[in-house]
Formats: structure tokens, sequence, C-alpha cells
């Protein structure tokens, strides 16, 4: 599998999983524009990419970061091929914090989560559409799959995610562009241990654990093949959603779940 002059864009790509799918793309060939709303973590992962790759500030909930963003991609290295979707939140700042969601974790949320992936997405196809052809991979998560009592509006912005994907996969494919989502299970993240103390209060089966005994025990109940994700888990799907194995694939949710849930 070669992604060898390919060039994508990796919304979120300086930290995380963002960091793991622009690491395996530049490794594949292709030139990656890291794009973080932290402009230093950008530039600091993009110095470890290929000589044309880059790192730049963008905050998907501003359209003209978004455009500014876009056109110096095209500028340096002449097309857009792949686009990665990867930004996200769990919510409003402090909502590990917060028994229950606020409108401002629901708003905040969609912002990014949602929104933010259309606000790229129609941008960056802008470019897809001319050349017709691209390759789009949203991030969604296995919360997206079953609703949870403790981060609904979270999981209730993954689940759109997964809507979102169908539909741009049929507006865009006879553009030539397949539009595809994956859904990450259980990765120890610095997020996934505030989801685990808010899981420890919220639900009994949990309740009076540390969030790292959450996370494994978790793992441990729903897990058929009984290992947690990482980052790299979810880079190597990306890899192959954005390479040409899967000219025929669109519109599709996968998840990388170890079994989690089997759909």
């Amino acid at each position: 599998m070669s992604l060898k002059n390919k060039n994508a864009i990796v919304t979120g790509g300086a930290t995380g999983i963002g960091k793991a799918i622009s690491l395996k793309l530049s490794e594949l060939g292709a030139n990656v524009v890291v794009a973080d709303i932290i402009r230093e973590a950008a530039e600091s992962t993009a110095d470890e990419l290929s000589e044309r790759s880059i790192g730049i500030e963008c905050d998907v909930t501003d359209i003209d970061l978004i455009q500014r963003m876009v056109e110096h991609s095209v500028s340096e290295l002449g097309s857009i091929d792949i686009l990665v979707n990867n930004a996200g939140i769990a919510g409003a700042s402090g909502w590990f914090t917060r028994a229950e969601s606020t409108e401002e974790d629901w708003k905040a949320t969609y912002q990014v989560n949602v929104i933010g992936i259309q606000n790229v997405t129609a941008v960056a196809n802008d470019h897809m559409k001319k050349r017709r052809e691209g390759k789009i991979v949203n991030l969604a998560s296995i919360a997206g799959r079953e609703g949870r009592p403790s981060l609904p509006h979270y999981s209730a912005s993954k689940a759109a995610v997964i809507n979102l994907t169908q539909s741009m996969a049929m507006e865009l494919a006879r553009y030539n562009i397949n539009v595809n989502a994956i859904c990450p299970g259980l990765l120890w993240t610095p997020m996934w241990e505030q989801v685990g103390g808010r899981y420890a209060q919220d639900i009994p089966a949990y309740e009076g654990l540390e969030p790292k005994e959450v996370f494994y025990k978790m793992m441990e109940d729903r897990i058929p093949m009984g290992t947690e994700q990482t980052p790299e888990d979810v880079a190597d799907a990306t890899a192959f959603l954005v390479s040409d194995d899967a000219l025929n694939i669109t519109g599709q949710a996968l998840n990388v779940d170890g079994g989690f849930f089997m759909r």
C-alpha cells in the first residue's frame, strides 16, 4: 500500500490519534498538512514528517482559518487528495467536572465534532471536485453506536458524524470522492481518563473505581479480543480507507474496537 505523492490534510493532527494518522500517512509517502488549533504543536509534528509536510494553525469552527489553511495547502502542495477530519472534543471547558451535560456542552461538541467536519469538507472538497477524485475519512466513535448516560451530547455528536458521512458519500460519489468514517473503540488517552471518572460516578457497575480500573473493566466485559485499541490501530485503518485498495468502499463506518460492536 502506497500513498506516494498524495497530499493529505489531517485536522487535529498534532497529537493523539491525529498524530498517529499523520505519521502513518507520511510513512506511506504522503505529504501531510498537520492542521491543529495549537500552531506550535502542528509545526512540531510536521517536523517529524516528510520534507514537504506542513504544520498550520486551524480552528475547525472558524471558516476564515479553514479557507486560509486549504488555500495554503493547495498553494504549497498543488492539490488535496486526502482529508481526515479528526478534530474533536468531548464537551465545553470543564465538562468532566459536571454531573450532567449542559447546553454549552451540547453546543460546543456539535460545533466542533459535526459542524467542524462540514466546514472543513465544504472548503476542501471544492478542490477535490475539480479534479474528480479524493478520499475523506471522518473520525466518529463507538459512542456513536450506542447512547451513554454520562455523555449524551458526545454520543449524539458521534452518531451525527456517522449519518453525515453517509450523506456526504452519496453527495460526492458522482465526483469519484469516497467518504467513510472510523469508530475507534477503547483507547487510553487523557480524554478517556476524564470519561472514566464520569462513568465511575454515573454507572453503578463502575462505582468507586479509578478511571484506569473503569477502562480495563470495560475492556474485559465488552471486548472479545481482550485488548485495548491504540492510535496506531486507527491510523492503519485510515491508511487503508484513503488508499487505492478501498476504491469501492464509501459511506461506511468501520469499527476499530476489538469486537466491542459487531456491525
